[in-house]
């Protein structure tokens, strides 16, 4: 009876892990100027020509939703920003605005641009327009940035247990971030 139970938990979790190993397997990838190589589904999302990549951070943190008795409406999100993949060193944070301010002061806010969502049961990828910028750190003349490799942060599934219930939704994702190429 053990091994039924064993093996029937085995073949109901063998599909979600595959799903999950091709998830991660598909990332896009860096090409040799570092900038991301996207695939066909989101070509949309390639920075207009006369911008280079000034930084590339990975960020970890929530997207926020409130339960309207109806459905999950997207609040804001919190992040932390890393320059590396190991979430090691802190070198900023990602707020409402969307803004992303580094430690050194420096502020970029973004509009949305375009959108594609190569994953189902993770977020959107984005590119954004910088509107506004603040300081003479690294995020002091970016232009664009670029959402991408994204994880997590999806709404929830089920409903809210009541109106104006919170669900702080874990989600990882890769900022590119440019600036004009004279710059």
């Amino acid at each position: 009876m053990v091994r039924h139970s064993v093996a029937r938990n085995i073949k109901l979790t063998l599909p979600a892990l595959a799903l999950a190993i091709l998830t991660l397997a598909a990332p896009a990838r860096a090409r040799g100027d570092q900038t991301p190589e996207l695939p066909t589904a989101c070509e949309t999302l390639n920075v207009e020509a006369g911008n280079r990549l000034s930084a590339r951070v990975y960020a970890l943190g929530v997207q926020i939703y409130r339960w309207s008795g109806t459905n999950w409406a997207f609040v804001g999100h919190e992040a932390t920003l890393y320059a590396d993949s190991c979430y090691e060193e802190q070198v900023g944070i990602h707020y409402a605005g969307p803004t992303w301010e580094a430690n050194d002061g420096s502020t970029v806010k973004g509009t949305r641009v375009d959108g594609c969502t190569p994953y189902r049961g993770a977020i959107p990828w984005l590119l954004l327009k910088a509107s506004s910028n603040s300081g003479n750190g690294v995020f002091g003349r970016v232009t664009f940035i670029q959402r991408i490799n994204t994880i997590g942060g999806t709404a929830p599934a089920e409903a809210g247990a009541f109106i104006g219930d919170e669900a702080r939704v874990p989600y990882t994702t890769e900022y590119y971030f440019y600036r004009a190429a004279k710059d």
